[in-house]
């Protein structure tokens, strides 16, 4: 990671870019790719004046958008019967009927907060594209969502720093951070929902 760092370093500003765009874009195809730390690598490179704000927030805002609106096309192509069929591990089929129902009742909702769920963005578009969400409103509040996200990232550039070994330490501390209390809200709100299940069958 370093390394791929120090060699975007080294690039035009125009290829630095587009790297920045791409990986924004492929993170929401392979969620395990650090998409936020290169990202905030960009923003790093706004706040010691290398590159352009507006430049770094639209090409990684708009990487971010067409990454999560491929997975809602492909979602919606192959559709519900293909994921049921094929029955993945990390996406079984029951899960997908399940997310069908709750993307019925909080799809939009849940695209407007995708970029602020770490780990689970690419299923939130996938789930998304079977639910069959109308595209419009879709790529509206993806783009929100994305912009936000972004923004903060970009901002957090000026704040923390010129030395990116401090700011990458930072920013991963930060991350971790609100990784875990996401995680542990997500909790919460799971086990409440399941609670007020089993009152309303009480009841």
């Amino acid at each position: 990671m370093d390394a791929f760092i120090n060699y975007l370093n080294s690039l035009p500003d125009s290829l630095i870019y587009f790297f920045l765009g791409l990986s924004a874009f492929i993170e929401n195809l392979f969620p395990p790719i650090p998409g936020d730390t290169i990202t905030a690598f960009g923003a790093f490179l706004v706040g010691i004046g290398r590159l352009d704000f507006f430049g770094v927030y639209i090409s990684t805002t708009l990487g971010s958008l067409l990454g999560f609106m491929s997975l809602f096309w492909i979602g919606g192509y192959l559709g519900q019967r293909f994921f049921i069929e094929k029955d993945y591990r990390f996406f079984k089929a029951k899960d997908i009927v399940k997310a069908e129902g709750w993307f019925r009742k909080y799809g939009y909702f849940l695209i407007a907060l995708n970029r602020f769920f770490p780990g689970i963005r690419s299923v939130i578009s996938i789930a998304g594209g079977i639910s069959g969400l109308k595209v419009t409103w879709v790529i509206l509040l993806a783009l929100i969502s994305c912009g936000v996200w972004n923004m903060i990232w970009i901002m957090l550039g000026y704040v923390l720093g010129t030395n990116w070994d401090t700011f990458e330490a930072k920013m991963s501390s930060i991350l971790m951070k609100y990784n875990m209390t996401i995680l542990i809200l997500f909790i919460i709100f799971i086990a409440l929902i399941i609670l007020r299940k089993k009152y309303r069958r009480k009841k």
